[in-house]
């Protein structure tokens, strides 16, 4: 792979004319991945940015790399066999709550566990923005929309829980408020080997305003917030004084110094899944940053190998070869 060692964000911006609603989440998005895509030090020409369906998926359009809008659902797929035919591209996939989690979650989940090197970005902003507002996988139950006039009754997703039960092996949280701690997570998730998913805390200021307001508004975000950073202590509040420690098969405020140390590499992410499902509305403040990296076997990797080894073993063979072998006939 060819690298380079100097961008400028304004590298990574296409000449397409970006069309969000104004105050849209992701506009701040878009120009923290083209932040941190410019630092990596990977030529433009190694990115692949595939998205499927929804305002999240225009991305690619706004982005000055290769790319490619798929169909509903299916940028997972589309994106495992970009990986698997050229290892050496970065493939990064740009989906929403409803893209996702409904009719692509399927896909989702299957490449998750299977491990390949590719990143997914997650805009969640718990409803379907590009078809004016109908609940998602992720919308609060009660929550009135165009498709549940009295309010939804569906249990929603909690993505991060989603992504853990898959064995995604890197998974993490951040917002679109929060532009430093977004391209800090998005650096770490590209210098993960293997799948790594980011949820991104979203705004829509058209059919669901002021979501996640409760997390992220900035007079009280650092009361609300516990950030996860590996080997520290889980500490919040705006001078670090208070922390959350797991007590059994709880999690309780307590003092800084009786914080409980995060561990995102423990293996069955068993106190992320804890404590990824905590309500919003307690008195726990919501995890943000990485709440799991680990190492397992990276799929395009294997699947080179294996090809290389029965290569090895079997020569190379031909098309004729194969359409000749086994039981044939000839059709007068």
């Amino acid at each position: 792979m060819s690298t380079v060692t100097e961008y400028k964000k304004k590298d990574f911006v296409s000449d397409q004319e970006v069309r969000w609603c104004p105050g849209c989440g992701d506009y701040a998005i878009l120009a923290s991945v083209q932040q941190v895509f410019a630092g990596l030090g990977v030529a433009k020409e190694n990115f692949a940015v595939i998205s499927g369906i929804g305002c999240s998926s225009r991305f690619p359009y706004y982005m000055n790399t290769y790319g490619f809008h798929t169909i509903h659902g299916r940028a997972p797929a589309v994106a495992s066999g970009v990986k698997i035919a050229n290892p050496e591209l970065d493939v990064w996939v740009i989906t929403g709550d409803g893209d996702a989690l409904s009719i692509g979650g399927n896909h989702l989940i299957h490449a998750m566990r299977r491990n390949l090197n590719i990143k997914v970005l997650l805009f969640n902003n718990r409803i379907y923005g590009l078809t004016k507002g109908q609940y998602s996988p992720t919308t609060s139950p009660g929550k009135v929309t165009g498709s549940s006039p009295y309010g939804s009754l569906d249990q929603p997703f909690n993505p991060i829980a989603v992504a853990l039960g898959a064995n995604a092996s890197f998974v993490a949280r951040t917002a679109d408020t929060q532009p430093k701690h977004m391209k800090e997570i998005f650096a770490a998730a590209h210098a993960h080997k293997g799948f790594a998913f980011v949820e991104i805390l979203q705004n829509c200021v058209i059919f669901n305003d002021k979501v996640f307001d409760h997390i992220v508004e900035r007079s009280i975000r650092d009361d609300r917030q516990v950030d996860l950073r590996d080997g520290q202590p889980m500490v919040y509040g705006k001078e670090l004084d208070k922390g959350v420690r797991f007590s059994g098969n709880s999690l309780e405020v307590c003092k800084a110094s009786e914080a409980s140390s995060w561990n995102a590499s423990e293996a069955t992410s068993a106190d992320a899944m804890r404590i990824c499902q905590g309500s919003e509305l307690e008195d726990i403040p919501v995890p943000m940053g990485i709440f799991k990296a680990i190492e397992r076997p990276v799929l395009e990797e294997d699947i080179h190998k294996q090809v290389a080894a029965a290569t090895e073993n079997l020569g190379e063979g031909t098309l004729e070869s194969l359409l000749d072998s086994g039981e044939t006939w000839n059709i007068d």
